[in-house]
């Protein structure tokens, strides 16, 4: 079975390589087919990875970039798995791609311990330099840039709005996985900063896995009035449907980073919009194929954000949702 799998590796790094020669030939060397690597934190099929996909198609389409025609792009999904993370990075720069893409923190710093010399550009990356992944926001050096997620007091929004939609909340936990949030310890601070502005009683649930995950919150809900905030890392990412329906059962309200969750059942979502984020990496794509250098190219932060809810749950956990929250929401799902 290893041996097999080995080899169907093997085989899928040179008919890429392959690929674009027979493409390059096809055309009489007319064009230069260049080749991309794009890691994502998500199981293939997941909805947030295939608007994700949808849209870093769309960007590089609309600066002159068609797949199968003047680039390859190959995906990799690694399910939030950490382990599969690390393999696939190296596999990747094995494949020596022109440049790799890389969504959220753990496969960015996989990549940058992988190369040094391919070109990288992260998407959705929280606190980048605090990471030591890039120099400064202004000049990154190296052979990394890209676009960063959400800046760490967004925590205390999350909070504001936890409490607006759900008053009876007196205690709230942050939830989230060490392994794949190597940025918690800001996450922490910020939520140490927090009671100064409410009157909430905080806490953090650190999980590994789904067992830890059930474990923490049937915990943290045998006490009354709780809330819950999903930290926005891999882990948590891929088993939100196991914390949804946890929070559910509990009666827990619960605020996440994502949108695409709140389409799925969670109550709340406030964050950047992530699917945008990713379009916009296409374009420093366009700007590193064309010769220019991650090191000379600023970390772009996000330009909107977005508030959805979904009434149903609201409804279902008997909250009612306060008309000032209703009239700022970028989208309510009934």
């Amino acid at each position: 079975m290893q041996f097999h799998r080995l080899r169907r590796r093997e085989f899928l790094t040179l008919t890429g390589s392959a690929a674009a020669a027979v493409l390059v030939a096809a055309r009489g060397q007319t064009e230069h087919v260049r080749r991309v690597a794009f890691l994502h934190p998500y199981a293939e099929t997941d909805p947030e990875v295939v608007a994700r996909v949808m849209a870093f198609r769309q960007g590089l389409e609309a600066l002159g970039w068609t797949e199968n025609r003047n680039i390859l792009i190959e995906h990799r999904y690694s399910g939030g798995d950490f382990r599969r993370i690390q393999v696939y990075a190296k596999e990747l720069v094995g494949s020596a791609p022109d440049l790799l893409v890389g969504s959220g923190t753990p496969i960015t710093v996989a990549l940058k311990q992988a190369t040094d010399t391919i070109p990288i550009v992260f998407n959705l990356v929280n606190d980048p330099v605090g990471q030591a992944l890039v120099a400064s926001l202004s000049r990154p050096g190296g052979n990394i840039t890209g676009f960063s997620f959400i800046d760490f007091p967004l925590i205390g929004k999350w909070l504001e709005m936890l409490k607006q939609i759900a008053p009876g909340v007196k205690r709230v936990t942050l939830i989230f996985n060490p392994d794949t949030t190597p940025f918690y310890p800001a996450f922490l601070h910020e939520l140490g900063a927090a009671p100064a502005l409410l009157p909430v009683e905080l806490s953090a649930s650190p999980v590994r896995d789904n067992t830890e995950t059930e474990a923490a919150i049937t915990a943290f809900a045998r006490e009354p009035a709780g809330g819950l905030i999903a930290a926005p890392d891999a882990f948590i990412n891929n088993h939100r449907r196991t914390i949804m329906v946890l929070s559910e059962r509990h009666r827990i309200p619960a605020i996440y980073g994502f949108r695409q969750f709140v389409t799925e059942g969670a109550l709340i979502s406030y964050g950047p919009n992530t699917a945008e984020i990713v379009r916009r990496s296409a374009s420093y794509v366009d700007r590193i194929l064309n010769g220019e250098k991650p090191r000379d190219m600023p970390v772009q932060a996000p330009t909107k954000y977005e508030l959805a809810i979904n009434l149903r749950t609201a409804k279902a956990l008997g909250l009612e949702v306060p008309p000032t929250l209703l009239a700022v929401a970028d989208e309510m799902i009934e």
